[in-house]
């Protein structure tokens, strides 16, 4: 039985009553300021203060004071974060002065890694470019992506030029995602054990560094771009795995790049949701000339719909927006049928599938070739 969310009735009834409709588009009408005012309200360690007052709460008077931010500016950002429940209104022990408490969605702020994951990947990838998204979806190319620069068609291209603090947003919430399921994914990815494994789109080698971890004698190597193989090379090297993880730096997409030829398995992780439908069926024909009768094909994807619970399959439908205006114009976050379809087009099977792998529900699929 599957009970992933998304076979709930959330997408499928309208049962909303009109007042909270109306709600819920006020929200979505001021969310560029909402969301402005949060990370003021971090930037500026105001919610951090409100969150070290504890129970006893803290006036604004206090939380000015401390701060160094005029009642006014406290006040402004304090009104809409209690409007947003972010924070919370208390009185102290006289009853007569108003406190702010920190709320349950304001902690999750603080302190939940994925939030924080999310919402800095947000401000310092998506913001700015998000406002050419029309034009993104008009055009089919990442339209906001100039605003790093015009060098890049897209987003991968860039990585090792982003300004640093963009950089590591963006590494924190591609690792952050992928990662968490590693533990659960490296028993059966090497239950065949597998002596040559293919890491396409290996990035910063985190994977390859996991598996020479995992298993003694595995040989890895690392297909990707060449700004990101050299970071791949290095951080092997670091990790003690220079001798056993490789590199092979070239685009996938490029008519001219041959795969390496006959792993015992490959390895995508999180990797096919950066292209459109049509290109993965075109990597997926690459790795089929590349691959043996009995080489794994392992795929590891965040699904939208093969998740539990309604603020997953938010991420990931609003990730899908970062695809459409920052990174390639192209691609998105896949439904479960949508991908195995495009990689069955290139000649493979889907042979085994493991869903919930991780606290972030990643589903790990494992292709191989038709018979």
């Amino acid at each position: 039985m599957d009970s992933s969310f998304y076979n709930s009735d959330k997408f499928k009834t309208d049962d909303i009553r009109a007042v909270d409709a109306k709600f819920e588009a006020q929200k979505i009408a001021f969310a560029p300021l909402t969301f402005q005012a949060i990370r003021a309200m971090l930037n500026l360690n105001i919610l951090k203060t409100i969150e070290d007052s504890g129970d006893a709460g803290i006036t604004r008077s206090e939380l000015s004071e401390k701060t160094g931010i005029s009642e006014y500016g406290v006040g402004v950002l304090c009104e809409m974060a209690l409007g947003m429940n972010v924070i919370k209104l208390t009185k102290d022990s006289t009853g007569q002065n108003e406190k702010f408490i920190i709320g349950k969605t304001g902690w999750m702020l603080l302190e939940d890694d994925l939030t924080k994951a999310n919402f800095y990947f947000t401000n310092d990838i998506c913001y700015k470019g998000a406002y050419d998204l029309d034009k993104s979806v008009q055009t089919g190319k990442p339209a906001g992506l100039k605003c790093f620069g015009d060098k890049w068609t897209t987003i991968y291209e860039a990585l090792s030029s982003l300004p640093e603090q963009a950089k590591k947003s963006w590494f924190d919430f591609d690792h952050f995602y992928s990662d968490i399921a590693f533990p659960e994914a490296l028993p059966i990815v090497f239950r065949e054990k597998p002596s040559r494994l293919l890491d396409i789109g290996g990035n910063t080698a985190k994977w390859a560094v996991s598996c020479c971890r995992y298993d003694k004698s595995v040989q890895v190597t690392i297909v990707d771009l060449p700004g990101q193989t050299a970071v791949a090379e290095k951080n092997a090297a670091d990790a003690g795995f220079g001798d056993r993880i490789s590199t092979y730096a070239g685009n996938v997409l490029d008519a001219a790049t041959k795969l390496p030829a006959a792993p015992d398995a490959v390895w995508m992780s999180q990797f096919l949701d950066c292209f459109s439908l049509h290109q993965i069926t075109k990597i997926l024909k690459k790795v089929h000339e590349a691959a043996k009768p009995d080489t794994n094909v392992f795929v590891l994807e965040p699904l939208w719909d093969r998740q539990h619970f309604e603020a997953s399959s938010y991420s990931l439908q609003a990730t899908s927006l970062y695809f459409t205006c920052m990174a390639n114009g192209n691609s998105k976050m896949y439904r479960f049928q949508e991908l195995v379809d495009a990689v069955e087009e290139a000649g493979f099977a889907l042979t085994c599938e493991h869903h919930n792998l991780g606290s972030n529900s990643y589903s790990l699929l494992l292709f191989r070739k038709k018979a």
